[in-house]
């Protein structure tokens, strides 16, 4: 075993800051536990190591693409179900690992080109927009609309800077910049008589989080029909990410992870992270790319380092007093972040249509990426398609419609229409 060295300790605790900020903000979104959400990270990694014989160099976070079903979840049936809805969507993510491995990845591929996974990925950042509207017009804490709208303008801004003008560590972190420079002006002008912060919930957190004795840290699933419809399908669509996120890492690594050690081991150490947040109380799990950047920049792709990162996320949300700190941030300045973070993945998107060099001057390109967009995006605002289910009903989101449609059309719609449209020309 290598000796572990301060330099290690160094760039793990990098690629802590790295992931830090979206995955607490999925639990503050969705009405989880942000505590809990570290904890489970970190758990979800080391699973993921296991399983990946520790060749992969992944950071398991809170995922994006199950914000807006699990916080409809949380509000209208509870925690509980959320957590059963997340545990079978590891399940999927299992289920898809055996096919992986039985039909092998090239067939997976296939079935999930670019022309379905880029705009499937802009549908996900679109149809979040409109929390980050909501979000920064909330008046909370503000009082007033157009405080908010500043605080959260300040927020975006503070971001846009560190990304643009940071240097070297702090340049991988301005999401985690942004929220301290929001939350401190924010305290600042609670101080001023401006408008009122509430820190109740910092007095009432305990100092430790313990499973199964700390109230609010640990609950058991509970499962229902309504409840798995409405997060469970999304596994789909992150598998989808999950793809492009090992494809990327290899790219970074310079290794071939679809073949060593397999997109089965990958998708099975997703699925099994994400099944065990699930049933801790976190949110699910998902391959952090922004931990990829960390990889590229620092040109260190030791995967322990991401393993020591797992170590300190765990410590850091046995803490409660940091927990309830995380959860007292102002609607507004996540407001101001999610803007960048819900616009960048729509921009991910349109940059994997553009890396694949789709020549959008043939008809089978354009029917499918045009009907993913319309039907995804068009689902989304009005909501998703309500159904029953028995005596249950059952809401459908535009995401899962136009994943399922994109997927259709991708393996119906013959080659042969490009052809012709070549010599019709």
């Amino acid at each position: 075993m290598e000796k572990l060295t301060g330099k290690d300790m160094a760039l793990g605790i990098q690629h802590l800051f790295a992931m830090f900020g979206a995955t607490i903000l999925v639990p503050l979104l969705t009405g989880l536990n942000p505590s809990t959400a570290l904890v489970t990270a970190g758990i979800g990694t080391l699973i993921f190591h296991m399983c990946t014989k520790f060749k992969v160099p992944v950071f398991q976070g809170s995922s994006f693409a199950y914000l807006t079903a699990i916080a409809t979840v949380v509000g209208a049936y509870g925690i509980q179900y959320a957590q059963g809805g997340i545990m079978c969507a590891g399940v999927i993510y299992l289920i898809v690992a055996a096919c992986a491995y039985f039909a092998g990845p090239d067939r997976i591929k296939r079935i999930f080109p670019p022309v379905v996974t880029g705009p499937v990925i802009i549908v996900i950042g679109l149809s979040l927009v409109s929390t980050a509207v909501n979000d920064s017009l909330n008046t909370d804490v503000t009082s007033a609309m157009g405080f908010s709208i500043l605080v959260a303008l300040f927020t975006l801004a503070v971001v846009i800077v560190c990304t643009i003008f940071a240097k070297g560590f702090f340049k991988l972190v301005p999401i985690l910049i942004g929220l301290a420079a929001g939350y401190l002006v924010c305290v600042v002008l609670s101080l001023a008589g401006v408008f009122s912060m509430d820190y109740s919930a910092i007095r009432a957190a305990h100092w430790i989080n313990i499973p199964y004795y700390t109230e609010g840290f640990f609950t058991l699933p509970k499962f229902s029909v309504t409840a798995i419809v409405a997060i469970a399908p999304i596994a789909i669509v992150t598998c989808m990410e999950h793809l492009g996120d090992i494809t990327t890492n290899g790219a970074v690594v310079g290794k071939d992870f679809f073949k060593d050690p397999g997109l089965h081991r990958t998708l099975f150490g997703d699925g099994l992270g994400t099944i065990v947040a699930g049933f801790l109380g976190g949110p699910a799990s998902t391959t952090y790319s922004e931990n990829t950047g960390v990889l590229a920049t620092t040109k260190n792709y030791n995967p322990r380092l991401l393993r020591i990162a797992a170590v300190f996320a765990i410590i850091l949300g046995v803490f409660g007093k940091f927990g309830a700190v995380l959860q007292t941030i102002p609607t507004p300045v996540r407001g101001g972040v999610e803007f960048m973070l819900f616009g960048m993945i729509a921009a991910v998107g349109i940059r994997t249509l553009a890396e694949a060099k789709l020549d959008f001057t043939h008809s089978r390109n354009l029917i499918i990426v045009a009907l993913i967009l319309s039907v995804g995006a068009g689902f989304s605002v009005t909501g998703g398609l309500s159904i029953t289910v028995g005596a249950a009903a059952v809401n459908i989101s535009g995401l899962f419609l136009a994943v399922i449609l994109g997927v259709i059309l991708n393996l119906i719609l013959p080659q042969e229409l490009e052809k012709n449209d070549s010599e019709n020309e």
